[in-house]
């Protein structure tokens, strides 16, 4: 069980509490962090522990220290991968982060790649429908996402090609569409050179290396019912956390 916060170190406490402040919208990103002095006083702290509290700060990924300037908080936010997403549809949620939105980019039909063929289990250059969106958050686009399915599928998914935000993302509206409900899911992490028709939605530069995450999805019967890449902005972290033994 989690310990209470009267109970945790001071370090801890006090770091937990700006982390809430960033949550909260009360500490926005590039605004300064107390610095280690005014902790020291603000506090009644010793400088090992107010260096620590900046220390647990950068190494979760909520600030920056500048030499010389102080520490601010970081503008990048951290990534949501596909399959947290999937996870928060799941538990009744709309999938999307505080804060965050999704922007539908476009819709259309194009030949497989080798890699959505091999991902689908068709053949390349059979048609594929595509539907792109792009997710934003405060410190800019996080995410260029782009879902593949094959034409059959996509026949039966009318509002797959619509501007309109699908409710529970595109494997719940599978679902309720034809019954298919996704059961494993392989999901690729890989840094690739950006597209250049993402780039221009992902404020990135054509060919930039960012973090390429791919996922495939299969239904009950260990059939594919989608294949999506997510292209991550420049200067984004992923972090995973998580208990131990």
């Amino acid at each position: 069980m989690a310990r209470q916060p009267e109970h945790l170190p001071p370090y801890r406490r006090i770091a937990n509490a700006l982390i809430e402040q960033i949550k909260s919208g009360e500490l926005q990103p590039g605004d300064r962090i107390p610095s280690s002095t005014s902790m020291m006083k603000s506090e009644s702290i010793s400088t090992a522990t107010s260096a620590r509290v900046l220390g647990v700060l950068r190494d979760e990924g909520w600030i920056d220290t500048v030499p010389g300037s102080g520490s601010f908080v970081r503008t990048q936010a951290p990534l949501t991968q596909g399959a947290n997403r999937i996870g928060m549809v799941r538990q009744g949620g709309s999938g999307l982060l505080e804060g965050e939105s999704v922007e539908f980019v476009e819709a259309r039909t194009e030949p497989a790649s080798q890699e959505v063929a091999d991902a689908l289990g068709i053949s390349a250059n059979d048609d594929v429908v595509l539907r792109r969106r792009r997710y934003v958050d405060a410190a800019g686009v996080s995410v260029v996402s782009t879902t593949w399915v094959t034409s059959s599928l996509a026949a039966q998914l009318p509002a797959f090609t619509e501007p309109g935000r699908l409710p529970k993302m595109t494997m719940g509206y599978i679902e309720d569409r034809t019954g298919r409900r996704a059961t494993q899911q392989r999901e690729t992490h890989s840094v690739g050179a950006v597209p250049g028709d993402v780039a221009s939605q992902l404020d990135a530069e054509p060919g930039e290396r960012v973090l390429k995450v791919t996922n495939r999805y299969v239904d009950q019967d260990g059939e594919p019912t989608e294949y999506a890449v997510d292209w991550h902005a420049p200067r984004r972290s992923w972090v995973s956390e998580s208990a131990v033994g």
